[in-house]
């Protein structure tokens, strides 16, 4: 089970909580929508924001979040991608 969230209401004037509530369930604009996992966490959140967003549940489950690397590490690799490709040539 997952809940399908969307941003149906403009968060401007909003308080800093609302906001961060809002950026923490991963809505960024007016229309956004996602698919998240249906916890008590999450129902919470919407809870408190549930006069700016719409809910509903749906029977897929919710992708798992990616895993980003840090900039210094992608920057690193890549330069011994570069250095392994100069050393081969």
């Amino acid at each position: 089970m997952a809940l399908k969230v969307k941003l149906t209401k403009s968060f401007s004037g909003s308080s800093e909580d609302m906001v961060a509530t809002i950026k923490g369930l991963g809505l960024k604009k007016f229309g956004d929508e996602r698919l998240l996992k249906d916890t008590p966490a999450v129902r919470g959140m919407v809870f408190k924001v549930k006069h700016l967003v719409s809910l509903e549940t749906v029977s897929q489950e919710a992708p798992a979040p990616k895993r980003r690397k840090p900039r210094k590490i992608v920057a690193r690799d890549r330069a011994l991608e570069r250095l392994a490709a100069t050393a081969k040539a």
